[in-house]
């Protein structure tokens, strides 16, 4: 079982890849997988229609309505 589960976010790696729908599971602070989790988590997260990035990642184009 994975400390933390996050699943079904769109992911945004900051490789200049496509964003990709995955579960990404997390242990001791660490990202240990990236991809279909299918092992259970003690915590889980829904990240349904959220994108999911590493922290401190900047470069995300944004648009905003002016």
């Amino acid at each position: 079982m994975h400390d933390l589960v996050i699943r079904n976010g769109r992911v945004v790696d900051g490789a200049e890849t496509p964003a990709f729908l995955a579960d990404i599971a997390i242990d001791n602070g660490k990202i240990t997988a990236i991809g279909k989790i299918t092992q259970g988590g003690r915590r889980e997260i829904d990240a349904g229609g959220l994108i999911v990035t590493p922290a401190g990642s900047t470069s995300i184009p944004t648009m905003t309505a002016r």
